[in-house]
């Protein structure tokens, strides 16, 4: 067996960089109302790797390498703008993207809220 360490952590690691992006896991900005909302994620990740070399002796012999990746990715929040306003609304950490649609309703009324206040100024 002829090990290519090499060949192996650059797949691994085209792998990682192919799949730790927002696109992939949330999915891309989208439009709320008259909000853009883009997530906002947290990546982890963590590699390891290991190789090997055996012993020649009644017919035993070996060889070996390995390796691995993990990607911990978690959502943690949206980005909404209008305008010149930017706020961020906190997925929270126990009830993930559970969070984030709780607060529609609060985007809704800022957004019935600030129609009426130009429909007075007009």
């Amino acid at each position: 067996m002829d090990l290519h360490f090499e060949e192996l952590l650059n797949k691994v690691t085209d792998f990682i960089k192919s799949e730790a992006k927002t696109e992939t896991i949330i999915g891309e900005p989208f439009q709320l109302g008259e909000f853009k909302c883009v997530p906002v994620i947290k990546v982890g990740m963590g590699f390891g790797s290991g190789g090997g070399e055996g012993v020649e002796g009644k017919a035993r012999k070996g060889e070996g390498v390995g390796a691995g990746a993990g990607i911990g990715i978690q959502p943690i929040g949206f980005l909404v703008t209008k305008g010149d306003e930017i706020s961020f609304l906190e997925a929270g950490k126990t009830h993930g993207l559970a969070a984030a649609f709780e607060k529609v309703p609060d985007l809704i009324e800022k957004i019935v809220s600030e129609r009426n206040k130009e429909e007075v100024v007009a």
